[in-house]
């Protein structure tokens, strides 16, 4: 479980690596004097602990209550000093700030040819990274120092600056617009989810067609083509249109791997890109690709060129491993699959400060699939009851609904159907509750409820009659989604031909030449 703890001191220091530590400690040896070293005292006794409590740190006697809050604050400050000043040389926008700093120093002791200087090699690797905002910032600054008349510069120079100005602003200006689209449409997904009607998807579609009409791609440059794919990615998410997903999700991953110092330098936009490709795959059921950019992905990942820090390393695991579950789904290689979890429930409690609850939630509703399908039906509810005792609704509703769905169908598989009927009702209140009661929801809870009121002899016919309308369901676009959190179609397969689950959904995955 991420750990939430509210005081942000000590949230820093816990997330601090060793390294990090020891080069605080030299760096704040630096500055150690008779009137500050109660600042270092507060850094041991936090460092020390295991949760935030002021009175273990009243306790020490060395800091009083009044003192408190400032030292906090103070000590906040160097320790992000102390990072700033050990950041890796490799980081380009690091490098490039510091050398804006550097010409603003230059200008303020009135060198304005260093300055300007300076300004000139960090533009040109500024662009040469794509850099534009940056690029933009110096271009103004370099207008401020001509703009003074101090340099007498050769002839033309202020014509070329105002030209670079006007370019830079006009494709910052793109990238601003498309970033603001891609946050309009996932604000809409959190808000209201995939359309679940026509008029839903006539209005999104609307709203999406008059923004990005504007735009024309075959005139962008690297960042204004990420935003473009970017935003049709949720575009296409949004009105469940899986093929479009895969294209921009492609197009995405391509224009990384076209650009590989783009990797580098933009690693968490590079993983993303690749956990929406391949979970378009996932939709799409296509294994092979998703096999192949899966193992692409882990190869970059592992290579030693790859940014390291915390954030890259949890979104890594997070995208890596929740994918690798994805892949002995779509498979129906269950029992292959149960050497992950140790592994991915190891990797929870480490990156436990960086991965929200959606998340963690998430991996437990796949590793009760991955339980379901080797009929280990007790350690599955184990998992699902961990979602269903949640109580935090800002999760998404759908992992809710269907970790609800599947407990049902869990308890019905061990034959603990005393009670199925009052779960079925606590289910089906949730769900209304949620606003999220589609139509494959209803068929299944409709399903389970009757199956009570059956002679074990029509239960078979029963099974075999559901099969179809889930099939016919699975067809509807916005339903068919439903069928990729549970494949109730290979569960009733099963009970009809009375076979094992993970059997029935290998042999349909092999069947598929995809």
């Amino acid at each position: 479980m991420a750990n939430h703890q509210k005081d942000f001191l000590f949230v820093l220091i816990k997330s601090l690596s060793k390294s990090e530590k020891r080069q605080f400690k030299i760096f704040a040896s630096r500055l150690e004097t008779s009137s500050n070293t109660k600042f270092i005292e507060l850094f041991n006794i936090l460092d020390k602990s295991e949760t935030y409590d002021e009175k273990i740190i009243l306790k020490s006697g060395a800091i009083k209550k009044v003192q408190l809050s400032n030292l906090k604050s103070y000590l906040y400050k160097q320790i992000l000093v102390s990072i700033r000043l050990n950041i890796p040389s490799q980081n380009i926008r690091y490098q490039l700030r510091e050398q804006i700093d550097f010409a603003s120093i230059l200008y303020n002791k009135g060198l304005y040819k260093q300055s300007l200087k300076v300004l000139d090699k960090t533009k040109i690797q500024a662009l040469e990274n794509d850099e534009k905002y940056m690029a933009f910032e110096i271009v103004e600054f370099e207008k401020l120092i001509e703009s003074q008349y101090i340099t007498r510069s050769i002839q033309g120079r202020a014509d070329e600056l105002v030209v670079q100005a006007k370019e830079l602003n006009y494709r910052n200006t793109i990238s601003s617009k498309l970033s603001n689209l891609s946050l309009q449409l996932y604000g809409i997904m959190l808000k209201t989810g995939y359309v679940k009607t026509d008029e839903e998807f006539q209005y999104i579609d609307e709203y999406f067609t008059k923004h990005i009409a504007k735009f024309d791609e075959s005139k962008f440059g690297f960042r204004e083509k990420y935003w473009f794919y970017n935003v049709n990615l949720w575009h296409s998410f949004l009105v469940q249109d899986f093929l479009a997903s895969y294209k921009y999700a492609y197009k995405w991953v391509t224009l990384f791997y076209d650009n590989p110092n783009m990797i580098y330098l933009n690693p968490v936009f590079f993983l993303k890109g690749n956990h929406y490709l391949l979970e378009s795959l996932f939709m799409l059921k296509y294994k092979s690709n998703f096999k192949k950019y899966l193992f692409k992905l882990e190869e970059t990942i592992n290579d030693s060129k790859f940014p390291a820090n915390d954030n890259i390393a949890s979104l890594s695991f997070l995208y890596l491993y929740n994918n690798k579950l994805n892949y002995h789904i779509l498979e129906g290689t269950f029992s292959e699959s149960e050497y992950l979890i140790p592994e991915i429930l190891h990797k929870i409690k480490l990156h436990s400060e960086h991965l929200d609850e959606h998340h963690e939630m998430l991996f437990y509703y796949k590793i009760a699939c991955i339980y379901f399908g080797t009929e280990k039906h007790a350690e599955s509810i184990f998992y699902l009851e961990k979602i269903i005792n949640n109580k935090n609704l800002s999760m998404r509703e759908d992992l809710m609904c269907f970790a609800r769905l599947l407990y049902l169908i869990v308890h019905y598989e061990m034959g603990k159907d005393f009670n199925l009927e009052s779960q079925l009702k606590s289910t089906y209140k949730f769900l209304i509750k949620m606003n999220d009661l589609h139509e494959v929801q209803k068929e299944i809870i409709r399903f389970l409820k009757n199956l009570n009121s059956l002679y074990p002899a029509d239960i078979k016919k029963e099974f075999v009659k559901m099969r179809a309308r889930f099939i016919e369901l699975e067809k509807n676009t916005y339903e068919k989604r439903a069928f990729l959190y549970l494949d109730i179609i290979s569960w009733l397969e099963s009970k009809i031909e009375n076979r094992k689950i993970a059997d029935i959904m290998h042999e349909k995955a092999q069947a598929t030449n995809r």
